[in-house]
């Protein structure tokens, strides 16, 4: 993020570009983690061109524009207030637009039944007390919201929303862009979770609703860097070398550690990286930077 601020005034043309990657990234992969059969270039066709793909299903078409049209209202929403507050309000509204000529008797309004959420063997609340639950949450963003980093709290937001599950249909949806409306008044450019990391992200959820809430914020900080790290390569001056981006194995090859093992690294947090497309990328001196980072240790 300092690397990111020191560029601003950001290039207005560059920013247009980067917020039309994001917008079509995020809403195919949120989408998709959800079981839309739309692919990348599907949606899009669907967002950009107007085009209806044959043999998709109609409300895969209307979940990618109700996303976008989601989207564009927290876009607009963060350009006109940088201290946006939280509410059950604002929720409803984005619900609303994600779930608009999809469910219609039920967007925008809380469950009035149980769910049972498939694969997990959470279960929601009475849906009698998803009403206050909601109004507690709201309060806790903001008693927290200057209190822990925006990462943490965005991360945890996410896992008290999921855990409420207040929507019949499209709480996780609403959640990731819920996520995005507290990263975005700070600065930050829109987190996409990625389809490929589907099963880590229900696995990460999981170990929140025993207590360990460690590994999904460690999981929402690397979405949110992959994403900085986007912006970063895209904006930076022509005149500054760029690191080349390595997938693991390519990046072992020039040094003592295997593949396997730097994989370990990066999902420590101990090296530098990001996912493109199903791998992760570093670069070589990435790898260095750890090496010399680890003989520094041993010294001391």
């Amino acid at each position: 993020m300092k690397r990111l601020n020191a560029l601003r005034p950001l290039p207005a043309s560059a920013v247009r570009k980067l917020k039309e990657h994001f917008e079509v990234e995020m809403t195919y992969n949120s989408n998709a983690i959800e079981g839309n059969s739309l692919t990348l270039r599907e949606t899009f066709l669907v967002l950009n061109e107007g085009i209806t793909i044959k043999g998709k299903p109609l409300k895969d078409h209307l979940e990618a524009i109700n996303h976008k049209e989601a989207l564009d209202f927290l876009y607009d929403l963060v350009d006109h207030d940088k201290k946006i507050t939280v509410s059950e309000h604002l929720i409803k509204n984005l619900h609303q637009l994600i779930t608009q000529n999809i469910e219609k008797e039920w967007a925008g309004r809380y469950r009035n039944a149980l769910v049972i959420i498939t694969g997990t063997s959470h279960r929601p609340p009475d849906a009698l007390d998803v009403p206050a639950l909601m109004n507690d949450l709201v309060k806790w963003v903001g008693k927290e919201q200057n209190k822990m980093h925006i990462i943490e709290l965005a991360a945890m937001l996410q896992h008290k929303f999921v855990h409420i599950h207040p929507f019949f249909d499209g709480n996780g949806r609403t959640a990731r862009l819920l996520t995005n409306v507290i990263l975005l008044q700070k600065g930050y450019p829109l987190a996409v979770i990625l389809k490929n990391d589907r099963k880590r992200y229900y696995r990460v959820l999981q170990e929140a609703d025993s207590g360990n809430l460690r590994p999904l914020v460690e999981f929402v900080a690397k979405t949110v860097e992959r994403s900085l790290d986007i912006y970063l390569n895209t904006l930076m001056p022509s005149s500054k070398i760029r690191e080349k981006q390595l997938t693991l194995a390519q990046a072992a090859k020039g040094s003592s550690y295997s593949a396997k093992y730097l994989n370990l690294l990066v999902n420590k947090g101990l090296l530098e990286a990001h996912k493109g497309g199903r791998n992760w990328l570093t670069t070589k001196e990435a790898v260095q930077r750890y090496m010399l980072c680890r003989q520094r240790k041993r010294k001391k």
